[in-house]
């Protein structure tokens, strides 16, 4: 049997410059953590050649073409492993439209899974270019490569994305103590909606794809990106949050369905409250809103949301593992 444990990820600035129709032409950059939240996969020998897989539905399927879950079919393929196997997948957090990149968690944890029960190491590089070839490529998700490599390599990073498909990791480098106290200004709650990241990003890529103003919000939300780095590595992290802020207005401006009208009501009442900045994380219009502000203002914030749920987070080191091989 084999486990893998694979985090889950939350970006701050430079979401949807992961893109194709935006980093072939200009590149794309974002700010992002992997977060101690985690999708657990486990592969293990049937006693014949089936194959059962379960993850929010059950399927027991006589072989790998006849799996009906697309990523996991394509997983399978693609990791050659054949003879019957059962995988089963779970989920710290609501596995799908909550904006922390679970899709793309699970993908990556079962390429991981899969390669160990094979005898194959492979790197953190690796795992992130197989999962977005399996999601963009094979299964047609019109979505960024951003969610893989943070839950690949994991930890508090730049990740660049070049015009010809290289990507770039850049820890993010901070004095003693700053990341921490960063860490203890973010609140996290949840909506209690979940959306279709596909739908809103195919839309985003149709209306950025026919707009050069959408393109230059864009490129100037990659920007940001590197601004927000120098705050955090000043120390400065009010100006963070008012970078954050900054990136949730352009965002916004992008494309119809990213916010509404609830969304921006909870939004407003959490800066009346003494937030610095803020966003939704993942695509928009639901899922996690993640607010920035100092310790003495939590109290006043989580007032302001009191229908909401509030989810404590931790940022997270270490990107995907084998965590049992036997």
């Amino acid at each position: 049997m084999i486990i893998s444990k694979t985090p889950l990820r939350m970006s701050f600035v430079g979401g949807g410059t992961d893109i194709p129709v935006t980093y072939r032409k200009h590149g794309g950059a974002v700010l992002s953590t992997a977060i101690d939240k985690y999708i657990y996969v486990t592969v293990n020998k049937r006693f014949d050649d089936t194959y059962r897989i379960s993850y929010s539905r059950t399927e027991e399927v006589p072989t790998i073409e006849a799996v009906q879950h697309p990523l996991a079919r394509a997983a399978l393929a693609m990791t050659n492993c054949h003879g019957g196997l059962e995988v089963t997948s779970i989920a710290d957090i609501p596995a799908r439209g909550t904006g922390l990149g679970s899709s793309s968690s699970f993908v990556v944890g079962m390429l991981h899974a899969l390669h160990a029960y094979a005898g194959r190491y492979v790197s953190a590089g690796r795992l992130a270019q197989e999962a977005c070839e399996i999601e963009i490529n094979r299964c047609g998700e019109p979505i960024g490569k951003q969610d893989q490599y943070a839950a690949a390599f994991g930890g508090f990073n730049v990740i660049r994305f070049h015009p010809d498909e290289s990507v770039d990791i850049e820890p993010v480098m901070a004095p003693a103590g700053v990341i921490d106290r960063l860490q203890t200004q973010l609140l996290t709650f949840y909506t209690g909606a979940t959306r279709s990241a596909s739908d809103l990003l195919a839309r985003q890529n149709r209306d950025v794809a026919d707009s050069a103003a959408k393109q230059a919000t864009l490129r100037r939300m990659a920007s940001l990106v590197d601004e927000s780095r120098v705050a955090v590595q000043a120390g400065d992290l009010e100006t963070f949050g008012a970078l954050l802020h900054e990136n949730w207005l352009l965002k916004a401006s992008l494309t119809a369905g990213i916010t509404n009208p609830k969304i921006d009501q909870w939004y407003a009442s959490a800066r009346g409250a003494g937030a610095y900045g803020g966003k939704l994380l993942g695509a928009g219009d639901g899922g996690f809103l993640l607010v920035q502000a100092p310790q003495d203002r939590h109290e006043a914030v989580c007032r302001a949301l009191n229908e909401l749920r509030l989810v404590p987070f931790r940022f997270e080191r270490s990107g995907s593992q084998i965590i049992f091989y036997h």
